[in-house]
């Protein structure tokens, strides 16, 4: 009987060119996946994401599924196929899904998070998981900027250069909607920060991008009330800096039906 497995995965991007399986063989998070799932279930596995991630950022909650007609029992696929795996990719849960479950089409939005440190010296342990933006930063500054980014909006200003086809008339081109755009100290430190963005969808390199300018308004580098004008222009020129992949997390994939019940 044919079964559609999901998985909750966490990894630590640091090692990887990302999510997605590469021409040049090399080393991915689906790659390294499919390669143990296919040991465990003696044929070929295709895994499924709800996304992809770049190179060097990171998942909390990534889901993923696949289908096979092995017969072996769930505790295989979490357990087992964290013993296989390397110690930078855990499986936090694997499920039975319904037939017509896709990790990618079923999904409703995506929740992500940018850590950032501004002080003069980054500690060693967290340079791997924390952009270094020294410069003095001051929340207050950023609220406006934070409040504009609510609502639909077109991103074309915050896409990586080349990375669509402008020309294109199907989909909704650079068309997104934020939930929740918010910046929090970490652990009540004035030095370490969290960018959090919740949307029904993420251009490529867009919270990056955001991560970015959002910054540069936080250090004073260019004042909040620009960033109205940074959206209408549509132009990728016209906002910030990419920030750098190590401080991004992709943090939740959300459904309409809750999963794994975490």
């Amino acid at each position: 009987m044919r079964r559609t497995i999901r998985l909750l995965i966490a990894y630590d991007g640091s090692g990887y060119r990302g999510w997605q399986r590469q021409r040049q063989g090399e080393p991915t998070i689906q790659e390294e996946l499919e390669i143990r799932l296919a040991g465990l279930c003696r044929q070929p596995v295709t895994l499924h994401g709800a996304g992809r991630t770049d190179a060097g950022v990171h998942a909390l909650g990534m889901v993923a599924h696949f289908h096979t007609e092995a017969a072996i029992p769930l505790v295989a696929f979490s357990k087992g196929l964290n013993a296989l795996l390397p110690k930078d990719i855990r499986i936090l849960g694997a499920e039975e899904a319904p037939p017509d479950f896709h990790s990618r089409f079923s999904a409703l939005g995506k929740t992500y998070r940018y850590d950032f440190c501004t002080g003069p010296v980054q500690l060693p342990g967290s340079r791997l998981y924390q952009a270094h933006c020294p410069g003095p930063f001051v929340l207050a500054r950023l609220q406006p900027a934070l409040a504009v980014l609510i609502g639909t909006h077109d991103f074309s200003s915050f896409e990586r250069s080349g990375s669509r086809d402008k020309e294109a008339t199907c989909g909704r081109g650079a068309i997104r909607t934020l939930t929740r755009a918010s910046c929090v100290p970490v652990l009540g430190c004035a030095e370490h920060w969290s960018l959090r963005f919740t949307g029904d969808g993420f251009l490529r390199q867009m919270v990056r991008i955001l991560a970015g300018t959002l910054i540069e308004i936080g250090q004073g580098k260019r004042p909040a009330a620009e960033l109205t004008a940074v959206l209408a222009a549509q132009d990728r020129t016209a906002a910030g800096p990419t920030a750098p992949a190590c401080g991004l997390f992709l943090e939740r994939i959300h459904y309409a039906v809750p999963i794994f019940c975490r």
